[in-house]
């Protein structure tokens, strides 16, 4: 399969803040190999398609490691470079952490933790031989303070900026990249399939996605450290959270988050 086009991967792709930033790509004529969970995924490659380049959709669990496995055999079996990797997948559960559902919050785990190392791995040791590429990890403001009533998604979001910022530093002077994005609350069904659409956080006016995912893909095509996706409020937000004693922000993110019935 051969095309003078660059080719990207991104993963969770099927909707919201993965499809947006799949669109910079293709509006930079890239193909790109794309991953969800249900046969959303095969109506979002056709949504990138519309911009006159191909997209190559795939349908797996992340929460699997077969899932994931999966994916990157299906990229690299394409038999090109990858030059821009996203890994975007995702999920949040909201609630007290003594009601949730422990096999949630292990799956939570395996795709938001596990599942981004794992691509990781892959990503990197493809990249590194070529001398060139560019990972955009998608962590979250939650990743800023904690997060009571998310207390397993914040952490895992927590995860995704420490490993973000540390392969970054090793990878420093090879050609590839790392840039970590911290969304705030975006306007995509994040919050309602968490299951908190009773909150604060989920009642409240979002950022938009489409000026998160320009933030997040302009951040990495520059190369960038790391981007706060959102509005200056949101970005406030961040630098006030990094400042703030935990105590302070932990009880605030606790009113926000905490489910009203």
């Amino acid at each position: 399969m051969t095309t003078n086009r660059p080719l990207a991967m991104i993963t969770g792709a099927s909707s919201g803040l993965g499809l947006e930033i799949a669109k910079h790509f293709a509006k930079d004529n890239y193909d790109i190999a794309i991953s969800g969970s249900s046969d959303r995924i095969f109506e979002a490659a056709e949504v990138i398609r519309d911009f006159g380049v191909e997209a190559y959709p795939h349908k797996a669990d992340a929460a699997t490691y077969d899932g994931v496995e999966d994916f990157w055999t299906f990229v690299h079996n394409l038999g090109r470079p990858v030059d821009s990797a996203v890994l975007n997948v995702g999920i949040g559960l909201g609630g007290a952490f003594r009601e949730t559902d422990l096999q949630e919050e292990l799956r939570l785990i395996s795709i938001n933790i596990s599942g981004t190392v794992h691509m990781a791995k892959r990503v990197v040791n493809h990249m590194l031989p070529n001398g060139n590429g560019k990972i955009l990890i998608v962590s979250s403001i939650a990743a800023t303070l904690p997060t009571p009533y998310e207390t397993v998604y914040g952490p895992s979001k927590a995860f995704a900026f420490s490993f973000a910022e540390s392969l970054r530093e090793e990878l420093r002077g090879t050609g590839v990249t790392v840039t970590a994005t911290l969304p705030g609350a975006t306007d995509t069904n994040f919050h309602d399939n968490a299951g908190m659409g009773d909150t604060e956080i989920g009642s409240s006016e979002k950022n938009d996605k489409e000026l998160v995912a320009k933030q997040s893909y302009d951040a990495m095509m520059n190369g960038d450290d790391q981007v706060i996706g959102g509005t200056q409020e949101t970005k406030q937000e961040a630098m006030e959270n990094k400042i703030m004693p935990e105590a302070v922000t932990a009880a605030n993110h606790a009113k926000k988050a905490r489910p009203e019935s």
